[in-house]
């Protein structure tokens, strides 16, 4: 089919850098321009990317990362998502008067892990200094950045509440009581003095990986926890519960945790191979997906077509099933993803796909877990909300929830980075005196009922829906992917994935295409609401698709064109030649290289 796309494909031999703000991408190009690897541009970009979308993604947030190292061949997982408190018991939350955690506040704190993931990737992969990686977010920060009119939207929406119960919120985002404009200069000058004192105490150590481990140790067991764990002692702030809440994050919790690394779950598909993080994240799903998709002729697909979109989101339906019953933190659950992966259970639950659209959450029963699924369906049963809940990726719907940005990187000795970063967004909780920016509301994916995969628990990961993406070909790391958008994330990955394997089309042809999604299945974000039979699709993909959708009994919600989704990708050809491209929606993401 004839190629359109809205701007080129990036084509080059030294490095790409694809982001969510073109500012960042700019600094991540910088970084390899000057003798920086993959690892290093991708910790610069990241923490600029905290300076110029603060309504997405902040210090006191999350980060899973997919790498490669050409150094070592392997295709690893960087797990910084931050696990639940020592205090975070069910009991306790309950004594609160909680049925659910609450999107925002105090409560909905775990550990951040963003920046020992960060400082971990240096230090490993990487090859520069904390004060290389810093200084561009130490200078945007300091000397300020064109307000996104996003940004300022949500600031202004926010307003009156940061004045009444966040102060600390409303002196820094409302700098002398008033919201900034858009693409007005502002500044953060605490969160720039609080990284340009890590720089410091960095650099009061010797040798390049001792400073960085410097820096971690200021971050988790110096200054800044105990700026945070000063702050929790006596704040009890509102959230979305409706009343106030004290936290139960303590500096003890920050300092015997930092990130690790991890195999990935893979999936071989179509000369491919598909790295994901474990189910601690809901990665697996575009596994599970694409398990089911491989005995369906995608390929003869019209890819704008309504058999492609019905037959993808049926799919997802039961991928996002499974991740309800079984999904949660290996180390406290015993999770069958060898099973769910294999070929024998996706044979069986193809069959499910019918001509007309599914109505009912259909998880299957795998043995050994009847229990735990009869009490997944029990609770899911007893909950009467309804109802998409959104991340602001969906700005058409709200400007107030937080969401997510997302990086990829390649060089020209071939290392690549995937990896969404998030939380710890401007709505989460308040600013932390004296640090300039705030925690995380990651605990709001735990369930308050015991048993279950994700029931929250102490030092437990919260099922997050952060999932970059790393694709090999034929064995050689390839492609890089991912896109922000919560429970969206890996349903908008899927279908660029599949036009991109299938129909043969360039990154940028693949991104641009008319995405879609489904809200049918429980929310992760509170309040877990779900959307039985819902797509919502762009309207561009034409009245003839969707006038056929409808009858296949889909309960379409047309979003207008250029609204869903914040796709970037790069790749890595068997010459050498590097390609990259960024969504053209929202008018934010860029692709940068040569």
């Amino acid at each position: 089919m004839t190629e359109f796309t809205t701007r080129p494909e990036i084509l080059g031999t030294f490095g790409v850098v694809t982001s969510t703000h073109w500012i960042a991408s700019a600094v991540g190009m910088s970084i390899l321009e000057k003798g920086g690897n993959a690892f290093d541009a991708a910790v610069a970009t990241g923490f600029v990317l905290q300076i110029l979308e603060p309504h997405l993604v902040g210090p006191g947030g999350d980060m899973p990362a997919l790498v490669y190292s050409a150094k070592t061949g392997k295709v690893e997982v960087i797990c910084a998502q931050g696990p639940a408190p020592a205090g975070a018991t069910i009991e306790h939350y309950r004594t609160e008067g909680m049925t659910l955690i609450p999107g925002d506040g105090l409560l909905a704190t775990v550990i951040p892990g963003a920046f020992d993931g960060w400082m971990l990737m240096l230090r490993d992969y990487g090859t520069m200094s904390v004060r290389d990686v810093l200084e561009p977010a130490i200078h945007y920060a300091e000397h300020g950045h064109p307000m996104l009119p996003r940004v300022s939207a949500t600031i202004k929406g926010l307003a009156d509440f940061f004045e009444k119960e966040w102060p600390t919120s409303f002196e820094t985002w409302l700098p002398g009581g008033v919201a900034p404009e858009p693409h007005a200069l502002f500044r953060n000058p605490v969160l720039a003095a609080t990284y340009t004192r890590i720089v410091k105490e960095a650099e009061s150590a010797k040798g390049r990986e001792n400073q960085i481990d410097a820096a971690r140790d200021a971050f988790y067991r110096g200054f800044v926890a105990q700026a945070i764990e000063d702050y929790l002692k006596t704040a009890e702030v509102m959230d979305a519960s409706g009343s106030r809440h004290k936290g139960v994050l303590t500096a003890a919790d920050m300092a015997g945790w930092s990130a690790t690394v991890e195999a990935p779950q893979t999936l071989d598909y179509h000369g491919w191979s598909i790295a994901k993080t474990g189910p601690w994240g809901q990665g697996p799903v575009l596994l599970q997906s694409l398990a089911l998709l491989k005995g369906i002729d995608v390929a003869a697909m019209d890819p704008l077509g309504a058999d492609f979109v019905h037959t993808v989101v049926e799919t997802m339906k039961l991928a996002y099933a499974d991740r309800e019953v079984y999904y949660g933190d290996p180390a406290f659950a015993n999770v069958p993803m060898e099973q769910l992966l294999s070929d024998v259970y996706n044979d069986e639950r193809r069959g499910l796909i019918a001509p007309q659209a599914s109505m009912q959450l259909r998880p299957g029963i795998l043995p050994g877990f009847e229990a735990q699924h009869a009490l997944t369906m029990e609770m899911l049963g007893s909950m009467s909300g309804t109802g998409a809940v959104y991340e602001p990726t969906m700005s058409h719907l709200t400007e107030k929830r937080g969401d997510t940005v997302h990086i990829d990187v390649i060089d020209r000795d071939g290392n690549m980075v995937s990896v969404t970063p998030s939380g710890g967004w401007l709505q989460s909780s308040p600013i932390i005196p004296g640090l300039g920016f705030c925690l995380n509301s990651r605990a709001q994916m735990f369930w308050l009922k015991p048993g279950l995969p994700t029931s929250l628990a102490p030092g437990k990961r919260p099922r997050t829906t952060l999932t970059p993406s790393i694709a090999l070909y034929e064995g050689r790391p390839t492609l890089a992917f991912g896109t922000p958008g919560g429970d969206q994330q890996d349903q908008w990955q899927l279908s660029f994935f599949l036009r991109y394997v299938h129909h043969k089309q360039n990154l940028q042809a693949a991104i641009d295409m008319p995405l879609f999604h489904t809200a049918h299945f429980p929310g992760s974000f509170y309040p877990r609401t779900s959307q039985p039979g819902n797509v919502m699709i762009e309207s561009n993909i034409g009245p003839a698709a969707i006038k056929a959708l409808k009858a296949m009994g889909h309960d379409i919600t047309e979003a207008e064109p250029w609204s869903v989704g914040r796709l970037t990708a790069a790749r890595r050809d068997t010459d050498g030649l590097l390609r990259a491209a960024a969504t053209p929606r929202l008018m934010q993401a860029y692709a940068i290289g040569r």
